[in-house]
Parts: structure tokens; C-alpha cells; sequence
């Protein structure tokens, strides 16, 4: 199958990937492509750039989470557009183990047999750029990098300069991008701000990635795209009939899910719908629950002032309706969410307080299930992702968990998946299509909605 495509790399974090992926996306819409973005590893945040620049829903590649099949199933089966463009993670070879590429974007890059820009960072370096850019193009034997794109270039003598230095390694420049603050994204706790229903920074993300993109090379783009490897074809999926709704917790302060997961959902035979626990005061009509990830903290007021909402999820687990929540869902699920010395009272299901925290929690998860849950009908070993600044305090010695964690740090004691009745809330995400975790959601929600 032939996918013309293309993945955006950075030497290292904080180079630009995000703002210059939108920007290639913006110049390739204009040349009038329709584009289908990716995101390596286990962001939510870029992909709502990615998703609000192409109108296209963003779609994880993640190795750790996926494993390399359903990597390059899910690109293959996502790839319906005219062409597809993969962004990276942290550095181009920088994998989860230290001493190999594993889930690395070059990992990426070779499984789904994509041609790579590099993305350099110029601020602060001038000749020595093309020393990074050769080691980074020796350092692996198949590299794949077809092109470099020079970001925060300060004067047309330095771009000179940095141009006479990369000739070296015979790698055509893409772009060559001014510094310039307004083109700087503002950020927030683990990156960039979430998109979700914001507006005004909508409105500069067009109008950063119309800048960015008349510093590129659109026609070398477009060259680099065409005649792509073959992919293997496409996998149909086979979608159960509808026997469920789920609802799904979705605003400004639940906004973190995997498309694939709600995808997973939907095949397994579950009607989505969605719901705001800011603004919402009757819950609706449903089978069961899915609260995600987000930043409950920043609305903590909103959320603490919707007594009946609150009130209405409490009810919902006592009477043992099937709940699941990631992260900021676990959060909205404890007695209070304590930020920046403000307390606020959210649902109280779970004996335990979150407190925000200055240090920031990021790892890959991996453990076996201790107890079944709403999501697994079998003790297996499973691997997960966390990521956030807070943490949970006075969890009560009662407490029930469902994983025990060998690599990252859970609730607490390297546990995690509080379990409360028939809900289960973790600081860890899942990747639904890594087990039957879908199936067995919708199953409790069919035994839900039969009682």
C-alpha cells in the first residue's frame, strides 16, 4: 500500500517539532493535500495541535504501549488521507531503555519505512551544527534522514554560516526559520496547552504555522513524499453491533484520551457519549463511564461548584455502575484536589486527597493486574504510561488495588488502579487494543444495562 509520508524529528526536546509539524501540515493544506497527523509516544497534548491545524483526529504511535504491529497497523489503517505525517518524541534516537532506540521516533521512523526531516535548534551554534547534524546521520546505520530544517536562526550571516557547515553532509535544507518570539507556544505543566475549546490559541496556531511555513521548502517536501516504500494493506475492522452507551467525560477539564481507545469502544460495540462535568447538571443516559485524563486542577472551582454532578458519579459507583478513570479522572474521583493552597471538594468517592505538586511524574508503567477489575477477567502483566504533578495523600490502609507496578510509581508503594465497587480509577493510561481491556469494559456495561 503506498502512503506518501513523511516524519518530523528533533535533535533533542524543545526544538520546535509541534509549532513546525502544524506549519508543514498548513503548507501542504494550502497545496491542497488533506493530512493525516501522528504523534510518537504517549502525548495527548501535541496531537490537539496537530488535530486543530489538519481537522483530522491524531493518532499515537507508541511502541512501548502498542508494540510494533499495532504500530504500523494503526498508521496503515489511519492513513486515509493524501499524505501522512508522523511527529517525533524528545530527541530523534532518545528510546525508553537508554541503551537502545526502543519506542524511540527513529524506531518509528524504521517500522512504518518513513523518509525523516531533522529539526536543529541553531540558537546557540553555528558551525558546529553540521557536526550534530553528520553524527546524527551516522549514528545508525539506515538513519533515514532525507533533509534538515535549521529553527531560531538569528541573521542571513549566521544562516550563511551554518549553510557552509551542513554541506558536509550532502542533506538538502527544508526550512530555515527566523527567531522570533511570537512564534514561541505557551506551555503548561507537561508541554504545551491543550487546544480544547480555546479559541485564541487556535487563532495563533494558524497564524504561527502561516509564518513558519513560508520559511520552508514546500516543493522539496512534496519531492521527499512521493513514490513512498509499500505498507502492508490495510486491516478491516470488524465492528460489533451497538448493545451499550458509555458516557464520556469531555470539556476543558477532561480532554486526555487516545482516539484508539475510544475507537476500541466503539468496535467492541458501544455507542459514545459525551458529557461535561463543569457544566452538565444531568448526567446522561448510559451503561457506564470513562473519565480521562486532563487538568482538573486548573477548573477546580467549576468542578467543585456542580454539587449534583458530583453527587450523581458518587451514586452512580455505590450502586455499582461500572466507572473507569485515568488520571485527572482519579483525581475528580478523590475527596479534594488541593492547588496552589486552594482545597477543592470534588466527588469524595475514594478515601484519599490530591495535592498538585512542583515535581513532575513521568514514566512508562509496567506490572501485572493483582485483582480483576472492570477492565480484565484475568491477573496478566501489562504495560501503561503515567504522567502528572500531583499525588495522593492519606490513602486509606484499606485501600484495594488492581496493579502492582514494576517500573513507574502509582498511587502509592508502586500500586495503582484504586478499586472502589465496580470502578477502577488509575494515575496510569492504558492502551485499550494491548489486551481485551475494550471487551471487557463494554461486557460490564452490557451486565449494567440488563439489571
Amino acid at each position: 500500500m503506498k502512503i506518501p509520508r513523511i516524519v518530523l524529528a528533533g535533535a533533542t526536546s524543545g526544538v520546535g517539532k509541534t509549532s513546525i509539524t502544524c506549519s508543514i501540515i498548513h503548507a501542504l493544506q494550502k497545496r491542497g493535500f488533506s493530512v493525516q497527523p501522528f504523534k510518537v509516544g504517549p502525548d495527548y497534548i501535541d496531537p490537539s495541535y496537530l488535530s486543530a491545524i489538519s481537522k483530522n483526529e491524531t493518532y499515537n504511535l507508541d511502541v512501548w504501549l502498542m508494540g510494533q504491529k499495532q504500530v504500523l497497523d494503526s498508521f496503515v489503517s489511519h492513513s486515509n488521507s493524501d499524505v501522512s505525517i508522523i511527529e517525533g518524541v524528545m530527541g530523534y534516537y532518545d528510546g525508553f531503555e537508554g541503551s537502545s532506540n526502543h519506542a524511540s521516533t527513529h524506531h518509528v521512523a524504521s517500522i512504518t519505512k518513513s523518509p525523516v526531516i531533522l529539526v536543529l535548534d541553531a540558537s546557540k551554534t553555528a558551525r558546529s551544527i553540521g557536526a550534530t547534524a553528520l553524527g546524527f546521520k551516522k549514528f545508525h546505520r539506515t538513519s533515514r534522514i532525507v533533509g534538515i530544517i535549521l529553527n531560531k536562526i538569528g541573521s542571513k550571516k549566521h544562516e550563511i554560516l551554518c549553510r557552509d557547515a551542513l554541506e558536509k553532509t550532502k542533506l538538502p535544507i527544508i526550512g530555515v526559520i527566523p527567531k522570533n518570539p511570537i512564534l514561541n507556544l505557551e506551555s503548561r505543566h507537561l508541554g504545551l496547552i491543550s487546544t480544547y475549546d480555546n479559541k485564541i490559541l487556535k487563532n495563533k496556531l494558524e497564524k504561527t504555522s502561516k509564518i513558519i511555513s513560508e520559511s520552508l521548502d514546500v516543493d522539496q517536501i512534496i519531492k521527499i513524499i512521493k513514490n513512498p516504500i509499500s505498507l502492508p494493506k490495510k486491516i478491516k475492522s470488524n465492528y460489533k453491533k451497538t448493545k451499550v452507551k458509555i458516557a464520556v467525560a469531555l470539556d476543558n477539564s477532561f480532554n486526555f484520551y487516545y482516539d484508539d481507545n475510544l475507537n476500541a469502544l466503539r468496535r467492541e460495540g458501544a455507542s459514545l457519549t459525551f458529557f461535561s462535568p463543569i457544566n452538565d447538571k444531568k448526567f446522561p443516559k448510559c451503561d457506564g463511564l470513562y473519565i480521562g485524563g486532563g487538568f482538573p486542577e486548573i477548573l477546580g472551582n467549576d468542578l467543585a461548584k456542580n454539587q449534583i454532578m458530583k453527587k450523581s458519579i458518587k451514586k452512580l459507583s455505590e450502586d455499582n455502575f461500572p466507572i473507569y478513570a485515568e488520571c485527572g479522572g482519579l483525581m475528580y474521583l478523590t475527596k479534594s484536589i488541593t492547588n496552589d493552597k486552594k482545597k477543592f471538594k470534588m466527588v469524595g468517592l475514594f478515601d484519599a486527597e490530591t495535592t498538585m505538586t512542583k515535581k513532575m511524574r513521568l514514566n512508562y508503567t509496567k506490572g501485572k493486574l493483582s485483582s480483576k477489575n472492570i477492565l480484565s477477567d484475568s491477573l496478566h502483566e501489562f504495560r501503561g504510561h503515567e504522567f502528572h504533578y500531583s499525588q495522593l495523600e492519606s490513602v486509606s490502609s484499606d485501600s484495594k488495588f488492581a496493579f502492582n507496578l514494576d517500573i513507574g510509581e502509582g498511587i502509592i508503594n508502586h500500586q495503582d488502579g484504586l478499586i472502589q465497587n465496580n470502578t477502577l480509577a488509575s494515575y496510569g493510561h492504558l492502551y485499550f487494543d494491548s489486551s481485551n481491556y475494550a471487551e471487557i469494559f463494554v461486557k460490564n456495561c452490557l451486565n449494567e444495562s440488563r439489571r
